[in-house]
């Protein structure tokens, strides 16, 4: 897959992984910010797999960048996982909201944002065959092969807005253990280890709304 992959990468600081990718086989791009990466996504005929954001840039930074490039319909649905500084989980579950497909934070590995990578560009084949099959089905389902539980919707809902396991609890009148042990449970059915991926897993299905 990364042999054919072409990336956009957008960043004020590229050095690293425009030198670093294409030794994995990426062809990269490097637009310095978001104004020069809207340009060259609307105006060039080049077709990206997927772009990789930074957050912090100057003229146009990577929220607003995000928001533009969803915003374009010719582009809106090319993949992009967000590099950022910031760990609140709030503020990363928003860029989920707002379109990014994942996240890293810095300082990262190498071997982790590949990984990421690979991950993304699968879910975005999967998504074009699952559409191409769709289409001769009489049905749409959303749903994954292991449904969650109403009571499992309205954990991830209220995670998805930011709550903490405790707010959770106090909200649903539970325990935070029997928070925790709903959590675990959507974990294994979305085949997920966190709950940002949780959310965003979720956000991409509409089992949740934005």
């Amino acid at each position: 897959m990364s042999a054919l992959a072409n990336v956009l990468l957008i960043d004020d600081n590229p050095k690293y992984l425009k030198d670093a990718l294409p030794y994995y086989g990426y062809n990269v791009r490097v637009a310095i910010d978001g104004i020069q990466a809207l340009e060259i996504l609307t105006t060039e005929k080049s077709r990206f797999d997927i772009i990789l954001l930074d957050v912090m840039m100057p003229n146009l930074d990577g929220w607003e960048t995000l928001k533009a490039i969803r915003k374009t319909e010719k582009i809106k649905y090319i993949p992009i996982i967000m590099i950022t500084a910031l760990s609140d989980e709030q503020k990363v579950i928003a860029g989920l909201k707002n379109g990014a497909d994942d996240y890293i934070t810095k300082p990262f590995v190498l071997p982790n944002l590949l990984a990421r990578i690979e991950a993304v560009l699968r879910r975005s084949e999967w998504a074009k065959e699952s559409k191409n099959t769709i289409t001769e089905l009489p049905f749409k389902s959303k749903l994954p092969a292991k449904a969650l539980t109403s009571r499992e919707l309205e954990v991830l809902t209220l995670a998805a807005k930011g709550a903490n396991n405790k707010d959770i609890a106090e909200k649903l009148v539970l325990r935070e253990v029997t928070v925790k042990s709903h959590l675990n449970s959507i974990f294994k059915k979305l085949d997920v280890t966190s709950r940002t991926q949780a959310v965003l897993l979720a956000i991409q299905m509409n089992l949740i709304k934005n």
